[in-house]
C-alpha cells in the first residue's frame, strides 16, 4: 500500500502520538483507511506501538520519520522533485499567457506599421495612389499609450507574497501593497480564475463531522451532523435517517435506540485519543467559499480588459490590410508570416475576450447554487439551536454512550519502545496484582 500523505501530515500536525481516531478525526478519512495507512507508515518509519491496559492502541512516531522515509523509497525522493519541477512548470504556463498576448500586440502592430509604410512608400512613387485596403475604407488606427512603464507591473514575488507570514496595513504610500500578483499572473487569472475556492470541500466537511462527534465525546444524533450534510433525501428515507449511513461506514459507528424511539450514534473509535486535545472549535455548518471572477485588483483586470481588446481590434484591422495579396507577397518576410497565422491571432483575440466573458456567467450560476446549499445547512444549523423536547431527549440518551479514552504513557500495558524481559520486571508488582485479583474472581 503506498504511502498516505494525508496521514503524515495528521501525524505530524498531531505532535508524532496518535491513535487511529486522532488521525481520521483530523484529515478526515475513513476509520479503515486511517487505520491501514498508520500500519504502513509504522512498518516503515519502526514507529512504536503503544498498548493500554485497557487494550487500547496508540502509535508514536520518530519526528524524522520524513527523513526516514526519504532515504529509503526512492519514488518518495522522487515525487518530492517532481513537486518542485510542477511548481516552476505550471508557474511558467501561468505566465505565458500573458506573454502570448504582448507577442500578438507586438506581431500585429508591427505588421500593422510594415503595411503603412509599404502604402505610403507606394503612393508617393505614384504607382498606387488610388489603393484603399480592405474594400475601399479609410483605415484609422487608435493611438495607443501603454502608460510610464508597462513593465512596473511584472512583479514575480506573487508566490511569496500571496500568502504573508505577516500582513500589514495598506496605505496610500505604499501603491504596490494591494496589488498580490505581478501582469502576467493577472493574465492568467483574468483568463482562468484562481482555482475552486472549495476544492477541499469533502476535507473540510469530514474534518468537521469528526471534530462534532469528538467534541460530544463520541456520541451523537443526526441532527448534530446534519449541518455539515448536502442532500439529506426525501420522505422515509430522510425520516429514517439514512443520510447518516456514510457518516457510520466512514467513521465506524454504531447506532442505538432511545426508549421513546430516536435514533443516536456513537463512534468507540473515535473515543479513543492518544492525549486529551480537548474540544475543537468547528463551524456552526459547512459553508462554502463563493467563486471570485479573480483575485487580481481592478486595476489589472482593466489593463487585462484593454489590452485584449487592443489585440482583437488591431486583428481585425490587420486582417483588412492583409487583404491586398500583391503586397503581402511583395513584402514577405515578417508579414508572410503573420498572415500565415493571421486566423490563429483572431481566434487567440477572441478567445482571449470570450473566455473570461462565458465564465463570468458560468461563475454567477455556480455561486448561485453554493448560496442554496449554504442556506439550507445554515437552516438546519438553526433548527439545531431551537430543538424541540424529541430532539433534546435524543442528545440526552446520546450522552449515556459518551467515553473518552485517553492511551497515556504512564498506563501502557505494552511498547515496542523497550525489551519485552524488561517491562515485565518493571510491571512485575501490577503483574502479581492483576493475577491475585484473578484468583479471587475464579475462586468466588
Amino acid at each position: 500500500m503506498a504511502l498516505n500523505a494525508e496521514v503524515m501530515q495528521a501525524v505530524e500536525r498531531l505532535d508524532y502520538r496518535v491513535t487511529v481516531g486522532d488521525v481520521a478525526a483530523q484529515a478526515g478519512l475513513d476509520i479503515k483507511v486511517a487505520q491501514q495507512a498508520l500500519l504502513v507508515l509504522a512498518s516503515d518509519v519502526q514507529a512504536h506501538l503503544q498498548v493500554s491496559e485497557s487494550g487500547e492502541i496508540a502509535y508514536e512516531f520518530p519526528r524524522h520519520f520524513r527523513t526516514v522515509l526519504r532515504n529509503k523509497f526512492w519514488r518518495l525522493r522522487l515525487q518530492e522533485t517532481w513537486d518542485q519541477v510542477w511548481r516552476v512548470l505550471f508557474y511558467l504556463i501561468r505566465i505565458s499567457f500573458g506573454i502570448l498576448l504582448l507577442v500578438s500586440i507586438a506581431l500585429i502592430f508591427i505588421t500593422i506599421a510594415i503595411l503603412l509604410i509599404a502604402a505610403s512608400s507606394a503612393d508617393r512613387e505614384g504607382g498606387r495612389r488610388n489603393r484603399s485596403f480592405g474594400g475601399g475604407g479609410l483605415i484609422f488606427l487608435p493611438r495607443i499609450w501603454f502608460g510610464p512603464n508597462i513593465f512596473w507591473f511584472f512583479d514575480f514575488d506573487y508566490g511569496r507574497r500571496r500568502y504573508p507570514r505577516h500582513t500589514t496595513t495598506y496605505t496610500r504610500t505604499n501603491p504596490k501593497a494591494e496589488n498580490q500578483m505581478n501582469f502576467f499572473e493577472a493574465i492568467f487569472s483574468f483568463l482562468f480564475g484562481d482555482g475552486d475556492p472549495n476544492a477541499d470541500r469533502e476535507e473540510r466537511r469530514w474534518r468537521s463531522i469528526a471534530s462534532v462527534i469528538r467534541n460530544h465525546s463520541g456520541a451523537v444524533v443526526a441532527e448534530q451532523i446534519s449541518p455539515y450534510l448536502d442532500d439529506l433525501g426525501k420522505g422515509w428515507s430522510r425520516d429514517y435517517e439514512d443520510y447518516m449511513l456514510p457518516v457510520l461506514s466512514r467513521f465506524n459507528g454504531q447506532p442505538a435506540v432511545s426508549p421513546q424511539g430516536g435514533l443516536i450514534y456513537h463512534f468507540p473509535e473515535l473515543q479513543v485519543s492518544a492525549t486529551d486535545r480537548g474540544n475543537r472549535s468547528v463551524s456552526a455548518y459547512l459553508k462554502e467559499s463563493r467563486w471570485k471572477f479573480s483575485e487580481a485588483s481592478s486595476g489589472q483586470i482593466m489593463l487585462a480588459i484593454g489590452l485584449g481588446s487592443m489585440n482583437f481590434i488591431g486583428a481585425l484591422i490587420l486582417g483588412s490590410l492583409l487583404g491586398d495579396r500583391a503586397i503581402v507577397a511583395e513584402l514577405g518576410g515578417l508579414v508572410a508570416f503573420v498572415n500565415s497565422i493571421y486566423w490563429l491571432l483572431l481566434a487567440y483575440g477572441a478567445a482571449f475576450l470570450g473566455t473570461p466573458l462565458i465564465r463570468y456567467f458560468w461563475i454567477q450560476w455556480r455561486n448561485g447554487h453554493i448560496e442554496g446549499r449554504n442556506g439550507k445547512r445554515q437552516q438546519r444549523a438553526i433548527a439545531l439551536n431551537q430543538a424541540g423536547d424529541e430532539v433534546r431527549e435524543k442528545i440526552t440518551y446520546a450522552q449515556q454512550f459518551a467515553a473518552q479514552t485517553i492511551v497515556g504513557k504512564e498506563d501502557l500495558a505494552y511498547t515496542t519502545e523497550t525489551d519485552l524481559v524488561e517491562q515485565e520486571a518493571a510491571q512485575s508488582d501490577k503483574i502479581d496484582a492483576e493475577w491475585r485479583r484473578r484468583l479471587r474472581q475464579s475462586n468466588l
